[in-house]
């Protein structure tokens, strides 16, 4: 029987939602225990949140009469989406221009070098709040930024970073995990 009771909508942990660590960092392994210290949070995401897109590359066998008979699989693109806002946040800087080309601090003063480097795989995770006081942790062991969207600067629109990354398969062929608990 449907129950609109398991119904939901994510909402961002209060805080910040997406994290950050350096490849091979440990991973978190369910909803709720805490980040290890290597994640860095990357602050406030723009409104339209965390997008999750699963693409397979399908092949459709057909037999002589043009009916569909069967269907295979031959791989599968899992890539995530969001718009990073805190643009003053060196965190979110070496997430996007990389680790590298990065220095300093903003009372100091931050240096951001534009270049042709290869973006660095890293692990992120995601933090949402469901309805009824549920969880849901995703985990993404490997992925780098594919994709940064145009930068607009004007007086009433938010500076801010979309950014796709592409999820990669980790030892167990997996492009990310996804954990909830319900709260207490």
């Amino acid at each position: 029987m449907a129950d609109a009771k398991l119904t939901s909508v994510g909402k961002p942990k209060i805080g910040g939602a997406i994290f950050r660590a350096p490849a091979g960092s440990k991973l978190p392994t369910d909803a709720t225990t805490a980040l290890d210290g290597a994640f860095k949070c990357l602050g406030y995401c723009g409104v339209d949140g965390l997008v999750n897109k699963t693409e397979a590359d399908t092949k459709e066998i057909k037999a002589w009469g043009g009916d569909v008979v069967l269907a295979t699989t031959s791989g599968k693109k899992d890539t995530f989406k969001c718009k990073l806002i805190e643009v003053l946040n060196v965190e979110v800087l070496k997430a996007v221009k990389g680790e590298d080309n990065v220095t300093g601090d903003l009372a100091a003063g931050i240096t951001v070098k534009e270049n042709n480097a290869p973006q660095e795989a890293a692990c992120w995770v995601a933090e949402l709040l469901l309805n009824d006081g549920a969880v849901k942790r995703i985990v993404v062991p490997s992925a780098a930024i594919t994709e940064v969207g145009e930068i607009v600067y004007k007086d009433d629109e938010e500076i801010g970073y979309e950014i796709t990354i592409l999820a990669t398969a980790d030892a167990d062929s997996n492009t990310h995990y996804e954990y909830i608990k319900k709260g207490a």
